[in-house]
This record gives structure tokens, C-alpha cells and sequence, in this order.
């Protein structure tokens, strides 16, 4: 089943049920594993198509007769096989190569697609990612199994352009691309929103999406740099599975387990899991996490299906701000494994989503698909936090204790087809978004307050405390927030060349009133909510001098919502960015490399700032009140290389530029200082992944790989603002760039594989900084090795 008008992956199909004219089938490996990317061509008419992952393929329109069908890819022994159509009937066949599957894995790696020649469901239009104006990246399953990736952050560094930015606590992870953060708004797991505050996980991910840039035509209300989407594993029709032990420094066990197959002819599952138990080098802190994933996959037709889908994270773990800040100037000097939490401060994070999507195809041309789903959130939390010592190393140790609540329901529909008016091809989508949030906070008695203190260079100097201080709840905030939005976007091929794309999308956004209660009184008040409406629009225009070169260039702009009051006492209206962007994309050596170049410039024409007088004609000294009238500009150049060149070595580089700077300024009260870069934004960041896979000699089954990644110099704490205190000269803390260097070595026999990697080689010391207050380290080199068994039935 094509993936028409897909707004999550395609699942998986089956030949069954062919309709008429279509030969559908399932080709697989000696051994029962799906054969992919394999080439099947109807010699007659010389048409073809190429197997999916799942090693399924479907040729339709074809006229009653007796054909030959031809099964090829690079490096396999080619086969034929005569098939008969007859009148009014579809043909359905199950066909195994002569090779196994790790023999097919040795030699499709020069046949693969190029991820310029795929799809992505971010895109949410069925098109290769060579024909959209817009820069996109993927990172699909075998790096992620090749990394061995821990962590979303492991993956992302494979993204150039895309960065840690913050891990607050070590709570969650906050990432940042061209120059902006992300947040819950940009951050998707199967085309639905995921809230942030927990640490996904990676064993259940088959890939892992960015669209760079705007993409607010899709998604509405989200931050310009881009977009994440991680992909889960879908059910198959073909029964297996795997486990797999990873062990690592510092007491990390995980296993892992994974098991598909068929429920009946029409339905399949899928369920995966893990668990794990890690201490760390930072003392005292320890973390545990337990992680299931169930999926089903229903064929209710020729051409519907319905995926249903389900996960479950407990993550339980010590909340640590690492070594903070001295004098408000300086990160403070202290050893890498150095604690200055309590022992017994904690986080207990979980989150469950469940979520259903349905597809139908009209025809070959037209298809729709609608998705609903549910997520719970709930984090408690108590700690000391906020480590921002005196000068001389005293710091008095604040209290922090949160419990937080979020309730997300969502649901879409899109309408994708193909047609033509006259010479020219168009793709449409039309669709339409809605999500509601229900947010339940509530705040503490000891929130702020002094535990005690200490001295953090010098222990001996106070005695700490070790007791729990008790808390009492003393008020509950629940706060809606509704967002609905309607866009219509078409791919207009005026010829194989030139393609043009234009669309628009509206967003209604309401935040609600905050429903306040006060525990204490039983007496329940309400603030002020506020109502946006914004149109976004986006044009593009693709060029192809050559099928596997386009040169591209588009516009489009997004909107973030503003707080405070103007200066006649209404809501700021959201700040509109503008966003353009030319680039070009390459793939070459017949599609076993691609090579995209993209530069942007986004601008914030009207950066909420303090107002500089009030409506009086008076000067205007309350930060809340504001106008837009400031302005930032963020611009810079990205390199994309991604490939297989060589049979058995697969290569993943990057190179990012970006600056991100106030550029206007009205310079009143709480105003950024024109010319300032912002804090935590790198101007450079590159990154390389190589691994090289032995086929053809005695080393046959030998795996090994370098991964390298590079941080440029950045900003922490916060950017200098008209009139701050003069006892804080300067807010800004310069943080110096670093490599990190990770070496990895397996094997691979029969069905049992082993990859070891020792991380951070050169043991490079530096760390993610949230504000000037959580100064984490980064770890150590360590060594992670993962034992894995994979199985058919």
C-alpha cells in the first residue's frame, strides 16, 4: 500500500488480497527475513518498483497475460520467474532469494535509496525529500544500533545544525537548532506531539526525523529552527525478533527485547521493552527505567489499515545540577564526579501515550488518513537546586519540589492526492489539526526556601543536613491551553524540472484561564487567558537541472506567542518570523551518497521588548508592559553528506555555521543590547560517523566505526539586558567548544552479533550549562558493549 497521504510512517503490508490487474508479493531471504530494497521489474513493459522494509512490492495496472518477472540487486544472483494475470484477477506471490539475509545485507548497501530519494511522514506529503523545498534529515535504525545510542542527544549529534543545548538537572534533554530551542511544540513521536520532560527511549525507534527550518504550515505553533519526529517500530507480517544485554562503565544493565509476527492474516503485533539500572560518574546519582512498546497493525481491506499503538516510561532518577557557578561570573572549578545535592533528593518521571491512525486509499491517486491519541505526563520531584555560589565557594542550598500533571489529547486528518490540470502535476494536501492540554501543577510551601549551606570547595567548612524537609501542597494551578488549525499546501510540477510549492495554513490558539486553588482557604481565582489567530504561509520553487540534482529555494514564517500586556492593557499579539532559505541537493554516485547544502536567514521583525513609554507619553519603567519593536536575525550554511559509497560502509557528516544575534533594539529597560549573539547557541558545530563493515574477506562479519562530534565556543547563563543590576556586570558566561571522539568495534555470526564502544576517547572535560545554575559535566570516557540475538519463527 503506498503511503498516501501519511502522516505517521506507512506500516507495513501484505500481498493479500491483490486487487485486480496488480501483482503484490513478499520476497524474502533464505533464512525468513524481509528482503529489502530489492528490484522487481515486469520485463514486457519494463516497469518496476523496488521492495519496501518490510520486503514487500506491488506493480498494478497491468493487463491480463503471462509476464516475466525479474528480481535483481547488486552483488545478488538476479532471478526470473513467469507469472500469469488472468482477466479480472490480482496475483499475490511469495518469493526467497537464494541468499541470507546477512549475504543480502552485505551487498544491498551500494542499492539503497539515498535519503534525498525517500519520503519522510514529517513532510506528511508522499514525495521524495529531493523534491521539496526544504532541507530535511534522517537517522534511521542501523546507526542508531551502531552507536549504540543511550540517549536522544547520542542520536541528534548525527544531525548537524540540530543540539544539546541544555539538560536541566539531568531532568530532560533541551535542544536548539538554527539558533532557536525547542520545546514540547516541536518535539513529535509519530506525528504527535511529546511532552519534553522525560528522556525517550531508543531501542523502540526505527528512525528518527528532522525537517530544518519552518514548519509551521504543518504544525503551527512551533519555534522556527524545526522539527523532530521519532519514528517506533511497526509490526510485520513476518515472524522474529530480538534480545540483546548491554552492559557499560558505571553499573549500566539493559535488557532488551523485541518480538513480531503475525496474529492471523490480517493482523500483526509488535511488542519491545527494556529495562534499566545505571549508577553514574557524577556520585550519588543513579537512574532506573523500565519501557514497554505494544503495536498492532489491522489490514481491514485492499487498501485500509489501522495501526494502534501504545507505550509506557517510568524513569526514576537522581535530579543533579552538577557543579553550578561562583560570583555569577565563572563555572565553578571542580572535579567532574563532584555531588553537591543530597542524598536523598529525587525525580520520578512517567508518561503513557496511546494513539490510532487509519488509512484508506480512494484509488492509486487519492488516499486519507486520520490519527488520534492520548498522552498522560506526571513528574514528581523534590531537590535542592539552582547551585550559584558567592565567590568565595558559600552557597546557601534552595529547596525545589514540583508535582506536575499534563493530560494531551489530539486529532488529525489529511486528505493527500494527485491530479493533473492540463500539463501540470499536482500533490495536495488539505488537513486539519486539533489538541487540547490540560496542565495541573501544584506549588509548595518549601519551594525557594534555604535547606542550608555549605562550602562547595571546601566540605569540612559546614556541616550539611541529611533529613527530608516535610511539604506541604499550597496551591494548584490547572491551566487549558486548545489549538485547532487548518492548512492546504500543493507540489505544483509545472515540468519534470521546475516544481512550485505554495500553501497556507490558519491557527486558532487559546490559552485558557489558569484556574488557581489555594489549598490552604479552599478558595479557587482565576487569571487572564488570551486567544491568538495566525496565518502562516509558505512558498517554495524546486529546480532539477539534472533527476539527482535540485536546487531549491523557498519562504515561509511561523509565529510565537508573546506575554505581558501593551501599552493599552491587551495581550502582545505573537511575534511573526520570516524565514528564508535556498540550498541544493545532491545525490551522488548513482544514489549512494547524497550531498545537500542549505543557507537560511530567519528574522524576528518584531521581538517583544519593553515598551519605552506608556500611553500617557510617560517613560515606561514595568517590564511587563511591551511593544514589538525589537528584532533578532538568525543566519547560516549547513553541509549534509549521507551514504553508503563502498559496499559494507555506511558514512553520516555534517558542518553547521549559524549566527544568532540581536539586531535590533529599542534599548529601554529589560532590552537586549543590539549586536549581542545569544547565549547557548554555538556558531559551529560538525559532526562524523564512519563505519566500515568486512564482506568479502577472512575478516568477513567484522564491524568498525569513529564517531566524532564537534561544539563550538557558546554563550551560557543569560544575555545582558538594559538596566540589570550593577552588581552583575556581565550575565554572560563564555563556554569554550570541544570534540568528543568515540571508537566502536563488533562482530556479527550467524544470528548473533557483539558492538563495544569506548566513548569520549580523548576524555575531552566540558558541559551542557542551563542558565548559570545546572553546570553538567559531560561523561568520562567509558565503555558500553551490547550482546544481541536475533531470531525467526
Amino acid at each position: 500500500m503506498a503511503p498516501v497521504g501519511a502522516t505517521a510512517p506507512a506500516a507495513e503490508e501484505t500481498p493479500e488480497n491483490a486487487p485486480k490487474g496488480a501483482v503484490k508479493g513478499i520476497i524474502t531471504t533464505v533464512d525468513g527475513k524481509p528482503a529489502s530494497f530489492v528490484t522487481v521489474v515486469i520485463k514486457e513493459v519494463n516497469r518496476g518498483t523496488t521492495t519496501g522494509e518490510n520486503g514487500a512490492f506491488s506493480i498494478r495496472n497491468l493487463k491480463p497475460g503471462t509476464y516475466t518477472l525479474y528480481i535483481s540487486s547488486i552483488g545478488l544472483k538476479p532471478q526470473q520467474q513467469t507469472i500469469t494475470l488472468a482477466a479480472d484477477q490480482g496475483l499475490e506471490l511469495n518469493i526467497s532469494l537464494e541468499e541470507t539475509a546477512s549475504q543480502l545485507a552485505e551487498v544491498i548497501v551500494t542499492d539503497r535509496k539515498s535519503q534525498n530519494d525517500k519520503p519522510v511522514s514529517i513532510s506528511k506529503l508522499p514525495v521524495p525529500v529531493l523534491d521539496l523545498p526544504q532541507a530535511i534529515a534522517t537517522v534511521g535504525e542501523n546507526v542508531i544500533r551502531d552507536q549504540q545510542a543511550q540517549r536522544l542527544s547520542d542520536v541528534v549529534k548525527n544531525i548537524n545544525g540540530v543540539y544539546l543545548a541544555t539538560t536541566r538537572a539531568g531532568t530532560q534533554e533541551s535542544f536548539s537548532a538554527r539558533g532557536y530551542g525547542f520545546s514540547s511544540n516541536n518535539m513529535f513521536k509519530n506525528g504527535f506531539r511529546v511532552n519534553t520532560g522525560v528522556m525517550p527511549e531508543m531501542s523502540s525507534l526505527e528512525k528518527v526525523e528532522v525537517l530544518k527550518g519552518s514548519a509551521a504550515i504543518l504544525f503551527g505553533n512551533v519555534a522556527p529552527g524545526g522539527v523532530l519526529n521519532m519514528v517506533t517500530k511497526k509490526p510485520k507480517f513476518n515472524g522474529g525478533g530480538e534480545v540483546s544485554m548491554r552492559l557499560g562503565s558505571y553499573d549500566l544493565y539493559k535488557p532488551s527485547f523485541d518480538i513480531y509476527g503475525p496474529v492471523s492474516s490480517g493482523v500483526a503485533y509488535r511488542v519491545n521493552g527494556t529495562y534499566e539500572s545505571a549508577n553514574s560518574f557524577r556520585d550519588q546519582v543513579s537512574s532506573k527505567r523500565y519501557y514497554v512498546n505494544p503495536s498492532l497493525l489491522f489490514k481491514l481491506g485492499n487498501r485500509t489499515e489501522l495501526l494502534v499503538q501504545g507505550d509506557y516510561l517510568k524513569h526514576d532518577f537522581t535530579p543533579d545540577f552538577g557543579i553550578g557557578s561562583v560570583g555569577n561570573t565563572k563555572l565553578s572549578d571542580l572535579p567532574r564526579n563532584t555531588f553537591l545535592g543530597a542524598p536523598w533528593q529525587y525525580a520520578k518521571t512517567q508518561q503513557g501515550t496511546a494513539n490510532a491512525t487509519i488509512r484508506h486509499e480512494f484509488n492509486d491517486s487519492w488516499g486519507i488518513s486520520g490519527m488520534a491519541a492520548y498522552q498522560k505526563y506526571n513528574r514528581d520531584y523534590y531537590s535542592l537546586e539552582r547551585i550559584q555560589a558567592l565567590a568565595n565557594g558559600d552557597w546557601g542550598r534552595p529547596l525545589g519540589r514540583l508535582n506536575n500533571d499534563e493530560d494531551y489529547y489530539m486529532a488529525q486528518v489529511d486528505l493527500t492526492g494527485k491530479f493533473k490540470t492540463g500539463a501540470v502535476q499536482h500533490t495536495l494536501l488539505f488537513g486539519a489539526d486539533a489538541d487540547k492540554y490540560k496542565s495541573t501543577a501544584f506549588t509548595y510551601d518549601i519551594t525557594g526556601k534555604i535547606y542550608d549551606s555549605i562550602n562547595i570547595f571546601n566540605p569540612g567548612k559546614f556541616v550539611p543536613r541529611t533529613d527530608i524537609p516535610a511539604a506541604a501542597k499550597t496551591r494548584r494551578t490547572i491551566t487549558p491551553t486548545t489549538r485547532v488549525g487548518v492548512y492546504i499546501q500543493d507540489l505544483v510540477s509545472i515540468s519534470e524540472k521546475l516544481k512550485f510549492l505554495a500553501g497556507i495554513r490558519w491557527s486558532y490558539l487559546e490559552s485558557g484561564k489558569p484556574e488557581i486553588l489555594d489549598i490552604k482557604t479552599n478558595v479557587t481565582s482565576y487569571t487572564t487567558g488570551k486567544t491568538d489567530k495566525v496565518f502562516s504561509p509558505r512558498l517554495g520553487l524546486v529546480y532539477k537541472p539534472i533527476p539527482t540534482t535540485a536546487v531549491f529555494a523557498s519562504y515561509s514564517n511561523s509565529f510565537t506567542q508573546n506575554t505581558g500586556l501593551d501599552i493599552d492593557s491587551n495581550a502582545v499579539k505573537p511575534s511573526i518570523i520570516d524565514q528564508y532559505e535556498i540550498g541544493v541537493k545532491n545525490d551522488l554516485f548513482k544514489g549512494m551518497l547524497s550531498f545537500n547544502v542549505t543557507g537560511y536567514i530567519i528574522k524576528n521583525n518584531n521581538l517583544a521588548q519593553t515598551a519605552p513609554f506608556r500611553k500617557d507619553g510617560q517613560p515606561n519603567n514595568d517590564t511587563n508592559i511591551k511593544a514589538l519593536i525589537g528584532e533578532t536575525t538568525s543566519k547560516g550554511v549547513e553541509i549534509d553528506i549521507a551514504g553508503h559509497p563502498l559496499p559494507g560502509l555506511d558514512i553520516v557528516a555534517g558542518y553547521s555555521f549559524n549566527e544568532i544575534y540581536v539586531s535590533k533594539s529599542p534599548g529601554t529597560k529589560g532590552a537586549y543590547y543590539k549586536g549581542d549573539r545569544l547565549v547557548n547557541n554555538p556558531n559551529h558545530t560538525a559532526n562524523a560517523s564512519v563505519f566500515y563493515t568486512f564482506v568479502a574477506t577472512r575478516l568477513k562479519g567484522l564491524k568498525l566505526g569513529a564517531t566524532a562530534f564537534y561544539t563550538g565556543d557558546r554563550g551560557a547563563g543569560w544575555n545582558n539586558t538594559v538596566g540589570q543590576p550593577a552588581a552583575v556586570p556581565n550575565r554572560t558566561i563564555p563556554v569554550k567548544g570541544y570534540t568528543q571522539l568515540d571508537l566502536s568495534a563488533g562482530y556479527a555470526f550467524k544470528n548473533l552479533s557483539l558492538m563495544a564502544k569506548v566513548s569520549n576517547v580523548t576524555n575531552e572535560y566540558n558541559y551542557y550549562v542551563h542558565e548559570n545554575y545546572s553546570v553538567n559535566p559531560i561523561p568520562p570516557t567509558q565503555f558500553t558493549a551490547t550482546l544481541a540475538y536475533r531470531f525467526n519463527y
